[in-house]
């Protein structure tokens, strides 16, 4: 059998009420070159049984399903990239789902723009709505970074399709112990400073946020996962080219620093003395 393309893989923890939704948009993709990898994160509800089951069908498409303890979403990516062996992957959370064309956009937009030069494509994310979440990707040019997008007034979440030996020719995810959070945006922000992303500027994602996710309980999980946070931090110091944004990654280390007792955070940070500046405006 040859081997296909993508790999659209998907984290979930106890998601067997809604993953139903990313199953079935896949079904109906109009381009099957694609394998879907669901990385159960220890779930304890339905999640593996509907898996299995589905793997029964006729889909047109494979699926693999790994389980691991629960460990949180940057460790079941970490497994993700460990056992991804297409040339292109994409993230598709178990609360979001993909438009029917979507494999098909990404792969020819792919074969169009591949080169050595880029890590892949940034795509857009809508909601159910169909509205854009954020804002839509710059016109004008072909390619950018993903903190340049941000830096240059981007917003939003994004769809992000990374070749698999670039994403991971850089270190994976650390985990703390007790912790069970760190930004994806670390790996992300490390190929940046290599690569750049073709824009593809239209829709490939259905983002449907569940009050359960990640992105809605951020406030908890800054709390309860600062050496987390602290290390983001001080990765999106050495990363952005924005003065104004440094700083600001300043003032969150120095919260998060003191969130986890860290007394000897000044002396860890890659910017001393912007961090000790930052100091009256993180302990607020």
């Amino acid at each position: 059998m040859m081997k296909k393309t993508l790999t659209v893989f998907t984290p979930a923890y106890n998601r067997g009420y809604i993953i139903k939704n990313c199953y079935d948009s896949l079904c109906r993709q109009t381009c099957k070159d694609f394998v879907w990898l669901v990385v159960d994160d220890g779930s304890t509800d339905n999640t593996a049984e509907l898996i299995k089951e589905w793997g029964k069908n006729d889909n047109g498409f494979e699926i693999r399903y790994i389980y691991k303890e629960n460990g949180g979403m940057h460790t079941a990516h970490n497994t993700a990239y460990e056992n991804i062996d297409t040339e292109l992957n994409v993230c598709v959370d178990s609360d979001d789902y993909m438009t029917d064309d979507a494999v098909e956009k990404i792969i020819n937009c792919w074969n169009e723009c591949k080169s050595e030069h880029l890590a892949g494509i940034i795509a857009l994310d809508i909601n159910p709505n169909g509205k854009v979440i954020g804002k839509e990707l710059p016109a004008g040019i072909t390619e950018t970074t993903l903190i340049g997008y941000y830096e240059n007034g981007g917003a939003g979440d994004k769809k992000l399709i990374y070749r698999t030996d670039v994403i991971n020719s850089v270190p994976p995810y650390p985990v703390f112990e007790g912790e069970k959070y760190v930004g994806l945006a670390y790996k992300y922000h490390l190929v940046d400073k290599k690569y750049k992303l073709h824009i593809l500027n239209e829709p490939v994602c259905i983002v449907d946020y569940q009050e359960d996710g990640s992105s809605m309980n951020m406030y908890r999980q800054y709390l309860n996962n600062p050496k987390g946070f602290a290390f983001l931090r001080k990765t999106e110091m050495l990363c952005t080219g924005s003065k104004k944004r440094c700083f600001i990654e300043c003032i969150h280390y120095v919260s998060s620093s003191i969130i986890s007792k860290n007394k000897h955070f000044i002396n860890e940070s890659p910017k001393k003395f912007l961090t000790v500046c930052a100091i009256p405006f993180g302990s607020y």
